[in-house]
């Protein structure tokens, strides 16, 4: 099988370009402008997909192509009558630049042109953006017209994809926020809490609570029998002389 596809794909590159697409209308100017720019960026397998299926208008404009590199379609079997299927797995209704999925939060969602098959995103940041199981790694390689747009990816996507990659920067670094937001939290509240609790009853106890003012200085009270102890001694001297 691999060798078979390696064949076509040397027919392919052999033929003219103009040779090509010729099943396809005339009108469909931008999908023969991003066909060849697929072949510049060495997607020549995609692009003999794109000519092995049916016509179907869906793929003529206004579509964002999802495609693997030659080695990962060398390696899966696609048979011509599910051609069609595996480009409509493989695409967009909506001519995405990679700036605009970069936007795209995690959890999303995205349909594609294949009933009922979705593509969950998981956006790590830094260009670090997957659909379902698979990495965009060569983005924005259609730009040239005006409603297609196409982007390299390091896999498949098959029917089955249920496993979603994880982004082990943001995991990290997620937890770390509250933490470190809620750390000194308790102390503000325990310093906001100490000067209410003892500054400001400490200097208020003696004008509200006479009894502490009166508890709480026992040497003034022995301060104030002092003077009093020395007018009566005082007193007795001169009685006595």
């Amino acid at each position: 099988m691999a060798t078979s596809m390696t064949l076509l794909v040397l027919l392919m590159t052999l033929l003219p370009s103009e040779i090509l697409p010729s099943n396809l209308p005339p009108k469909n100017h931008d999908l023969l402008v991003a066909i060849e720019e697929m072949k510049k960026a060495n997607y020549f397998t995609f692009v003999m997909l794109i000519n092995m299926s049916p016509l179907d208008r869906r793929i003529f404009g206004n579509v964002t192509f999802l495609m693997p590199k030659d080695r990962a379609l060398s390696d899966t079997l696609v048979s011509q009558n599910s051609v069609s299927d595996f480009l409509f797995r493989h695409s967009i209704p909506s001519p995405l630049l990679f700036e605009q999925f970069d936007h795209i939060p995690t959890g999303s969602i995205i349909p594609s042109f294949e009933p009922q098959y979705m593509l969950k995103v998981t956006n790590c940041g830094r260009r670090n953006f997957f659909l379902n199981n698979v990495k965009i790694i060569s983005p924005n390689l259609c730009t040239s017209g005006n409603s297609i747009r196409c982007h390299g990816i390091d896999g498949v996507l098959f029917d089955d994809d249920s496993s979603l990659p994880c982004c082990p920067n943001n995991t990290i670094s997620i937890p770390l926020g509250p933490l470190s937001a809620a750390s000194p939290s308790p102390t503000p509240q325990v310093l906001a809490a100490s000067p209410t609790t003892i500054v400001v009853p400490s200097d208020q106890s003696p004008v509200a609570v006479p009894k502490s003012a009166i508890r709480s200085p026992q040497k003034s009270e022995s301060a104030k029998w002092v003077p009093y102890g020395k007018l009566t001694t005082c007193l007795l001297l001169l009685v006595i002389t």
